[in-house]
């Protein structure tokens, strides 16, 4: 199956020629990743990547964007942290009607990540709301590489600040 997603990085200065880096991760493997370096010091790479599952597609792309750019450090997975209006392009309705189907349903649908005048919500999260409240046809390539971006998300930030789990606990209960 082909599985689409996109890997943000924060490059190291010596990373930052552009024409080597491509070289380099066309040589990594990294030929099924459409790379955009726009911005100065990141890299993203879009990639359309055979596998059998999300999983495999997901972890063998960081492995080979670690190999040919080892001193890049991952910003996020995607996708994964969303608005309503990317639901609504991903599952195929007006943001009007997904807006609508979020106020009617308070109670059962996903809490955001982050509240405010631009919610943003876990992809993976509403997108099994949907298949499982309101019956929504979801495209499980698309639900599959979701539930893996925010699996890379997570496991990210874990590293990026270290806590115990007991220390996770007593925050959120006490």
């Amino acid at each position: 199956m082909e599985y689409i997603f996109t890997l943000k990085y924060q490059l190291a200065e010596q990373d930052c020629d552009q024409d080597a880096l491509v070289e380099r991760l066309g040589a990594a493997g990294c030929d099924d990743g459409l790379v955009g370096v726009g911005q100065p010091g990141r890299l993203a790479l879009e990639f359309s990547r055979e596998a059998d599952s999300a999983e495999e597609a997901v972890r063998t792309a960081l492995a080979d964007v670690k190999h040919a750019v080892p001193s890049a450090t991952l910003i996020e997975a995607s996708p994964d942290l969303v608005g309503l209006t990317d639901v609504a392009d991903f599952v195929g309705v007006s943001r009007q009607a997904m807006r609508k189907l979020m106020l009617a349903h308070r109670a059962t649908f996903p809490l955001p990540v982050h509240d405010g005048s631009a919610s943003i919500w876990h992809l993976a999260e509403v997108l099994d709301w949907l298949k499982a409240y309101r019956n929504y046809q979801i495209d499980p390539g698309l639900l599959e590489v979701a539930r893996m971006a925010l699996e890379v998300n997570i496991a990210k930030e874990a590293i990026r600040h270290p806590v115990s789990s007991q220390g996770r606990r007593d925050l959120l209960t006490a």
